[in-house]
């Protein structure tokens, strides 16, 4: 860095350690040597920019995402950080641009929930580049393997065995799951544990994948239907109401002629009509968990890079039914 900005490495060591008898002019040569060649300024020299931290969500259409940012956004002013926002769109700004844009700012550390980590066909180098420059951060809800930082996730396989027992339990045999698209980690896992509770039950499984939306959940449950189930197990609360959108257009009723369990627990769900059965998701542990990792990482605190398993709780109102007759 001396090399770089042609000063004596004694200078360079002064403005690194915040000491004084170096010119403004030398001082922010030797820092903008720092951001140019890719390093961490050092905690000192971050200002108040050092309390920030990033949150990247992938939208705010699903009101999960909300409430979870509202639960990070608590956890984090409470330890003196500021939250900075930030959501992907389709055909806007990429993960990876918002990562380039936080590391600008200089950030203490970032929280990701639902990002590309969780799609085994999408880019990762970001991750990686986060990790070369040791960059504190946390992933939310099953991350594919070896990106080497911490994750907190809910235990997808816990939440599908409580759908699926609950609705075995309610004599259904064509059970019909909408899933995130083949490539997302946690509908994976999902899928593999209801593979293993069909087989346990000795009851048939009919799947099908969709975008993470109310269209592609009707889309796909029309498919379901179509196939003859009597219940239909989604991956998300948005896929369940476009389930349920599904089944009325066929000119069934839910929860009469087909019962549908969503996955979240969001916002309204008591309000849907039927109020929606669903696995809900410890969003408040979880995010608080995932700031107190941060948190530890920035200190320096070492943190292990395994994943917290949460345990989801089955909630049952009006869109589940014995299976008809």
């Amino acid at each position: 860095m001396a090399a770089k900005v042609g000063v004596s490495e004694a200078t360079v060591s002064r403005v690194l350690n915040g000491k004084p008898g170096v010119s403004d002019a030398t001082r922010s040569a030797v820092l903008t040597a720092l951001d140019v060649l890719g390093y961490e300024r050092p905690t000192q020299l971050r200002g108040e920019r050092a309390r920030l931290v990033g949150l990247v969500l992938p939208e705010l259409q699903n009101p999960i995402f909300p409430a979870f940012a509202d639960v990070v956004g608590n956890a984090l002013a409470q330890r003196g950080f500021t939250p900075v926002l930030c959501t992907r769109t389709a055909g806007g700004v990429s993960e990876a641009d918002y990562l380039e844009l936080l590391l600008e700012q200089h950030v203490s550390g970032v929280v990701f929930a639902g990002g590309q980590y969780a799609q085994a066909d999408a880019p990762h180098e970001h991750y990686r580049q986060m990790a070369r420059r040791k960059l504190p951060a946390v992933l939310v809800n099953a991350a594919v393997e070896d990106l080497g930082f911490p994750r907190v996730s809910c235990d997808d396989a816990v939440a599908v065995e409580q759908a699926f027992g609950h609705l075995v339990a309610l004599g259904h045999t064509r059970i019909g799951a909408v899933l995130g698209p083949t490539d997302h980690v946690p509908s994976r896992r999902k899928l593999a544990a209801l593979v293993a509770c069909a087989e346990r039950a000795g009851v048939e499984l009919a799947e099908e994948h969709a975008m993470f939306s109310l269209e592609g959940g009707q889309a796909a449950a029309t498919r379901l239907l179509q196939r003859g189930v009597t219940a239909v197990v989604c991956a998300s609360d948005p896929l369940a109401l476009g389930a349920i959108r599904a089944v009325r257009r066929q000119g069934m009723r839910v929860p009469h002629d087909v019962s549908v369990v969503g996955y979240d627990d969001s916002a309204f769900m008591t309000c849907t009509e039927p109020p929606l059965t669903t696995v809900r998701q410890p969003i408040e542990a979880m995010g608080r968990a995932a700031v107190e990792l941060l948190a530890n990482r920035i200190a320096g605190t070492a943190v292990p890079d395994e994943e917290l398993l949460f345990e989801p709780e089955l909630v049952v109102r009006a869109s589940t039914a014995p299976a008809p007759r």
